[in-house]
C-alpha cells in the first residue's frame, strides 16, 4: 500500500485505501500532494488573505480549496479569510497538545476514568501520532496529561507506572491508528461517570 505524507482533504488517509464514501477517492495522488505544496508554498513566505492566495497561486483549483480547508481545520493553517498565516512548528505543537474537538476534548480536559483508561489512552496517542507529534513529543505529553487531568491518581490500570502505560502503548503510535472509535467510546463512559 503507497503511504503519503499529505492526508486526503476529505477522509485523512494517508495512504492510497480511502475511506467508503471519500469524494476524492480515485484522484492522483501527484495532484493532492501538489495542491498542499503550492498553498504551503505560499504561505511560508508571507501571511496572506484568501483572496492573495488564490491569486498566487497558478490554476487555483477544487483541490487547493480543499487542501487549504484541511490545513485549516487541522490548525495548521491559522487566521481567517482577511490573513491566513502558516503556524511555525512550535506554535502548531503548543496548539494541538490540547485538542479542541469532540471527544478528544472530553478526554483531555476530564481525564479517563475506569472502564475507559484503555480507549482514552488509545485515542490521545492516535491523536498525537495524527497531527505530528514525535513519539517522544507524543509520549511527554501522554504523561503530562495523565497526571494534570488526575487519571493516574483514579486508579485502575494494570501497569506499575505511567511511563510503562504509555510505553505500552506505543504500537498505536507506530501503526497509525485512528482515533475516532476509542475517543467515541471513552468519551461515552466519562460522560456517565464524571457528567
Amino acid at each position: 500500500m503507497a503511504r503519503f505524507e499529505y492526508p486526503c482533504p476529505d477522509c485523512r488517509t494517508r495512504s492510497n485505501l480511502h475511506e467508503v464514501g471519500c469524494d476524492l477517492d480515485g484522484t492522483a495522488w501527484t495532484d493532492i500532494e501538489a495542491a498542499y505544496v503550492d498553498v504551503l508554498a505560499e504561505l511560508s513566505q508571507a501571511s496572506l488573505s484568501a483572496d492573495q492566495l488564490r491569486e498566487q497561486v497558478e490554476d487555483w483549483g477544487r483541490l487547493h480549496a480543499r487542501a487549504l480547508s484541511r490545513l485549516r481545520r487541522d490548525q495548521r493553517v491559522d487566521g481567517d479569510d482577511d490573513e491566513l498565516e502558516l503556524l511555525t512548528a512550535e506554535a502548531y505543537r503548543d496548539r494541538v497538545t490540547h485538542p479542541t474537538m469532540e471527544p478528544l476534548k472530553t478526554i483531555y480536559e476530564k481525564g479517563s476514568v475506569h472502564g475507559a483508561h484503555d480507549n482514552a489512552v488509545f485515542a490521545l496517542v492516535a491523536f498525537y501520532e495524527m497531527v505530528g507529534l514525535s513519539w517522544e513529543e507524543t509520549r511527554e505529553q501522554m504523561l503530562t496529561w495523565l497526571e494534570e487531568s488526575g487519571t493516574w491518581a483514579r486508579g485502575g490500570f494494570e501497569e506499575a507506572t505511567p511511563e510503562e502505560l504509555i510505553d505500552s502503548k506505543r504500537h498505536v503510535y507506530e501503526r497509525g491508528y485512528g482515533w475516532k472509535q476509542a475517543g467515541k467510546e471513552a468519551k461515552a463512559v466519562i460522560d456517565r461517570r464524571l457528567g
